[in-house]
Order: structure tokens, then C-alpha cells, then sequence
């Protein structure tokens, strides 16, 4: 069978190869995909806000399954789009996909819904930000509603700092546009967690937890970013713990959006904080996570395509599955000054025709930011390498990636190097 993968990063590149270990796949499409993805799969140009262009692509290929990876595609309405033409296709509709791109429906659902989550408030002018944080104590979190790359969302330290923020965003010098409409949030304390789920519409089955890295600085200082890197352990949540996830956030949700006729199929991607008063819903992304997704898949022993059609088909309560004990751990090797401005085009060396690292059994290097140019690899992202590797402990896994990042050179590269150091502080290491 024939896959096409919308997306251009470590995600995607995690995906198709993945699906390249199903049996039944004969050839893997991603469109536009990167430097790294033509040793698995053959890219095809197409812009990922180009709704006509992506739907006439698909046309043209008649693939047997679809995977849209990035948001945008998703909040594009690509899904309802495909699903029009008869094309079997992984992933929400516009519809089920607000969860994640107006983050003021998602808040409003999680109300209604009875799902725990942070106090807020909807604001749509400077005046209403300014009567609405009396009722917050700093740090106050301001989110634009809308998709923001990973930079809409601002903890201010005061409810000055926070009006500022705030008149940033509708005024459009924040993120280039403006925003009609912000979220006010209470500040929450404790440990974040990605919690992805897959859902048919109607059941829901967890994957394994993973936890993200998102500021640049070691020791979760500075900027946010995309994620820095993530690990994944069956430590993160307890057996008991990932039941009450299901049955008061992830069974609900779905429930939920179910039942106001915008049944979700996909990835269902719960941004939790663990806090004293329990897990509170951070936000929700309706697809898979980067770079979660590729330290989950490589942990992965099911057939990826299988489960994927079982969603669509409504059968993801007949998959059995199975995970590789121990752990994982990806680490992001960025550009020197990103999240901030950063140069692209440099030679990217140590790597081999496939864009991987030649003596490293064991590591994986997905690619998020490289592209080819006169034959050889060079950097195209902020994000540009996730170095990735499966281990029978957290302390194993990351020190095949840290070993394979010695091999890796690019001017300006930049990782951090206490990914996971929460976990090996509670265990001793």
C-alpha cells in the first residue's frame, strides 16, 4: 500500500519510519518532507497552507492511507477535505481539531465537560484583560487563542507584565498578527506530561508517557521552544494514575466531543500538569507531538499503519499492544540562537547518504530542519536533528544519544544536556 504523510519535521520523519516497518506498505509520499526523509520516503513539493495544492496532491497520488502530521493542515479543514473525496485518511476533522487551534473552545469545553483544568478567562480587549486579571494572582499566563507555533503562550511575572503581554498580542506585534480573542490563566505548579491518547471516535487507548523539555536553557531556563528534548519511561505515571487520567480527562474528552457532533479520530494529545489538587489539563493538540512522537515510536512494537486504520475503521479497541520495556530519550541539536533568530544553510557533518549516524546501532536520527542543497545536507530550521534512542533504562538511552551527538557537527549546534534530569534526581543517578 501507498502512505502520504503531510508534514516536514522530526514528527513526520518519526511516522514514515514507522509506517516503513509495516509489511504491507510498498511506498511511503511525504509532502514536503526534508533532507533526512528521502531514505524512507519520496517527497513531493506542496506548501501546508496550500489547501488546494495538498488536496490536489493527494488526487494525484491515490494513496491508500493519509497521515496528517503538522496543526495547520488540520485547522485547514485537509482532513474533511480528503474524507470528501472517499480517501481513507488519520487524523481530526476541522471541526474536532479546534481542541487545539482555538484554545478558548478547548477551555469552554473542558468547563462544560467537567474536566479539571486551570481557572481562566476569555478577553477579547485590553479592557477586559485588565478587569479579568484582579482575579489572578501572579505569575499570570497569557495565550493567544489561536495556532501560534509553539509562542503564544506567556507567563508574566505581574498583572503589569501581563496587560502588556496581553496588548501585544490583539495589537499583532507579538506574533505578526493580531488575535481576536486571548485566554487569562491561572498560573499551575507541578510536573508537565504528555499524555497521548488514540481514539476512534469513540474508544480511547493511551500510548506510553513521555515527558518534554520545552525551555532552551539546561535547567528549564530561558525561552520556550518546540521542545528541546523528551523522555519516555513507564515511571512517569503509575498504572493507577494513567486509569484516572482515562476515565476523568481522555475518556471524557472524547465523550464530549462526541456528543456535540465533532467525534474525534486521531491523536488526542493532553498537555497535563501534575498538581498538588491533581492533573489539570494544560492544553490540547490534535495530532502527534514533536518531538514525543519519536521517542513513543521507537518504543513502539505494534505495526503503525494497522493501528492507525484501526482508528479510522472504528477497531482500535481490537488492538493488543506492545511497547519496548525500559526507556527513551530524543534529544533536539538546534541552531545557535534559536528559538530567537538563527542562520540556516550550514553543512551538516558526520552524518552518511541517509542522513544518519553510520557507527550507531541503536540511535535513530530523525530530522526536523535539514534540506539538500548541491548534494549535501545542510540546516533549514531552528529544530534541526532529533537524536534518538531506546535503552533498558533512562541512564542507557541517553547516553547512546549524548555519545551520537559527538558525532554530529553543524556551525553553531547547540543541545541541552540535562534532558530527563528530573527523573534520574528522583532515581538517584
Amino acid at each position: 500500500m501507498k502512505v502520504l504523510i503531510f508534514g516536514s519535521g522530526g514528527r513526520e520523519h518519526a511516522l514514515a519510519w514507522a509506517a516503513a516497518k509495516s509489511k504491507r506498505v510498498t511506498e511511503i509520499v511525504c509532502a514536503p518532507g526534508n533532507g533526512g526523509m528521502a531514505a524512507v520516503a519520496r517527497l513531493a513539493p506542496v506548501s501546508l497552507s496550500d489547501l488546494d495544492g495538498m488536496v490536489a496532491l493527494a488526487i494525484a497520488e491515490q494513496p491508500e492511507l493519509v497521515i496528517v502530521g503538522p496543526e495547520l493542515p488540520l485547522s485547514l479543514g485537509l482532513v474533511d477535505a480528503l474524507q470528501q473525496r472517499g480517501m481513507r485518511v488519520f487524523g481530526p476533522t476541522q471541526a474536532a481539531a479546534m481542541l487545539e487551534s482555538s484554545k478558548s473552545f478547548a477551555k469552554r469545553f473542558l468547563q462544560r465537560h467537567q474536566i479539571p483544568t486551570a481557572a481562566y478567562a476569555v478577553c477579547t480587549t485590553v479592557e477586559e484583560v485588565e478587569k479579568a486579571i484582579e482575579l489572578f494572582h501572579a505569575p499570570i499566563v497569557v495565550k493567544a487563542d489561536g495556532l501560534a507555533a509553539g509562542k503564544g503562550v506567556l507567563i508574566c511575572q505581574s498583572r503589569r507584565a501581563a496587560v502588556e503581554a496581553a496588548q501585544g498580542l490583539l495589537n499583532g506585534k507579538l506574533l505578526g498578527s493580531a488575535e481576536q480573542q486571548l485566554v487569562i490563566e491561572e498560573f499551575l505548579q507541578g510536573e508537565e506530561v504528555s499524555f497521548l491518547c488514540l481514539s476512534d471516535g469513540k474508544y480511547v487507548t493511551p500510548l506510553v508517557p513521555a515527558q518534554d523539555h520545552k525551555r532552551i536553557g539546561e535547567g528549564d531556563t530561558g525561552l520556550n521552544t518546540g521542545g528541546m528534548g523528551v523522555y519516555s519511561t513507564d515511571e512517569i505515571l503509575s498504572p493507577e494514575m494513567t486509569h484516572w487520567i482515562l476515565k476523568h480527562i481522555a475518556r471524557p474528552t472524547v465523550a464530549g466531543m462526541a456528543a456535540e457532533d465533532a467525534p474525534f479520530v486521531g491523536v488526542l494529545y493532553v498537555g497535563l500538569m501534575m498538581t498538588p489538587r491533581g492533573p489539570q489539563v494544560l492544553e490540547f493538540n490534535a495530532r502527534f507531538g514533536d518531538p514525543e512522537t519519536q521517542a513513543i515510536l521507537v518504543r513502539m512494537e505494534n505495526d503503525l499503519v494497522e493501528a492507525l486504520e484501526a482508528c479510522i475503521d472504528g477497531k482500535l479497541a481490537e488492538v493488543e499492544w506492545k511497547w519496548k520495556p525500559g526507556a527513551s530519550a530524543c534529544v533536539i541539536a538546534s541552531s545557535g540562537g534559536y528559538p530567537g533568530s538563527y542562520r540556516t544553510g550550514l553543512a551538516i557533518a558526520g552524518l552518511d547518504a541517509k542522513g544518519q549516524l553510520p557507527d550507531a546501532d541503536g540511535v535513530q536520527v530523525f530530522h526536523s530542519g535539514t534540506a539538500m542543497a548541491d548534494g549535501k545536507l545542510v540546516t533549514s530550521g531552528g529544530r534541526v536533528l532529533g537524536v534518538t534512542a531506546a535503552g533498558e533504562s533512562l541512564q542507557s538511552a541517553l547516553d547512546q544519544a549524548y555519545v551520537a551527538l559527538k558525532g554530529i557537527e553543524f556551525e553553531g549546534i547547540y543541545f541541552r544536556r540535562d534532558i530527563g534530569h528530573r527523573a534520574l534526581k528522583k532515581q538517584g543517578a
